[in-house]
């Protein structure tokens, strides 16, 4: 019987979907490691996108 939350046996783990996820956490956390980033320092979502991307750009060109 599937409960859910309230007991029983936990979902299965996928290990596909577990090293997909962590790429994208740890790839999230690299990009906050820029201040602008950090701090959202562009007030319109053009410019935080633009920051943004710079900072993708700059990891991926730095690895």
């Amino acid at each position: 019987m599937r409960r859910g939350s309230r007991g029983g046996r936990p979902a299965p783990f996928d290990k596909i979907r577990y090293k997909a996820r962590k790429t994208v956490e740890l790839a999230i956390n690299r990009i906050k490691h820029f201040s602008a980033v950090a701090n959202r320092y562009g007030e319109h979502g053009h410019v935080f996108l633009g920051t943004v991307t710079a900072a993708a750009l700059l990891i991926r060109l730095r690895s």
